[in-house]
């Protein structure tokens, strides 16, 4: 899944509440982008990968506000009817991790359970959901069974759909004795495991560097990457800026805070 294009164009946005630095929540906004890539998989239009949805919005269908991946699912379908992304049938959906937000919207860091983002994407007719979890989610593979096609979380293996391979690892490197987290020989090991099925994609939770300063991540991890050379790594945990970065042979694209569809083209 090759990068063929730099600029990443805004197609629409998300208001949603988050956490405020400080205490308290803020209004902000979810920013919907299109990357160009060299392909996707063969019955799909499109991949969108998305993380950190670290927020609480209004659903289009009315109710409650609801977790910031659920609402973001619930509105692919009139997104596609306004032309702005392919069909959900015709989506496959990466997700990055940490995509759990306290009902409130007002608490830092809080972690809880992510069942019902990865079943709404499944629920809107999406084509593949697969992806990572992060440090602050929590979801029992028991919550995604019984479904055809059931969402596929990573760690350390890998599903292939459409002639295209998706790879991951969960959590980030860190005390094992504090959820999410591994200690750093146990989380190199399953990466090595991830890129040893040569990934189209390459999703994890904590990402490597990139060639920015601001561009932070784990230099280990690069170093790994970029000796495997994916053609795409889509990454989360801090946020970029500058959402892409070149390494090695391919790129890396972090999705904290941003969901970005990937189509062919240029």
């Amino acid at each position: 899944m090759r990068v063929v294009g730099i600029e990443l164009r805004t197609l629409t946005g998300l208001a949603y509440r988050q956490a405020r630095p400080g205490g308290g929540t803020e209004s902000v906004r979810l920013p919907v982008q299109r990357l160009a890539v060299a392909r996707v998989p063969e019955d799909c239009d499109g991949v969108l990968v998305a993380g950190d949805l670290q927020g609480v919005a209004p659903s289009p269908y009315g109710g409650a506000a609801v977790l910031l991946g659920v609402a973001l699912a619930d509105h692919l379908a009139g997104w596609a009817e306004q032309g702005l992304v392919p069909p959900p049938d015709r989506l496959a959906v990466v997700l990055a991790g940490d995509l759990y937000s306290a009902p409130t919207a007002d608490v830092r860091g809080a972690s809880g359970d992510v069942a019902e983002v990865w079943l709404a994407f499944a629920a809107a007719g999406c084509r593949l959901v697969t992806g990572v979890l992060g440090n602050h989610d929590v979801l029992r593979l028991s919550d995604l069974a019984g479904l055809d096609p059931a969402p596929v979380p990573l760690d350390g293996d890998a599903v292939t759909r459409g002639g295209m391979r998706f790879a991951g690892v969960s959590g980030i490197v860190g005390d094992p004795a504090r959820p999410g987290r591994r200690a750093e020989p146990d989380q190199l090991t399953r990466l090595d495991r991830a890129l040893a099925t040569t990934p189209d994609l390459l999703v994890l939770h904590e990402g490597p560097t990139g060639r920015r300063p601001d561009q932070r991540g784990n230099a280990v991890i690069a170093e790994r990457v970029r000796r495997a050379g994916p053609p795409l790594t889509v990454c989360g945990h801090v946020h970029w800026p500058e959402p892409l970065s070149p390494l090695g042979d391919g790129h890396v694209l972090n999705v904290d805070s941003r969901a970005v569809l990937l189509t062919p083209g240029q």
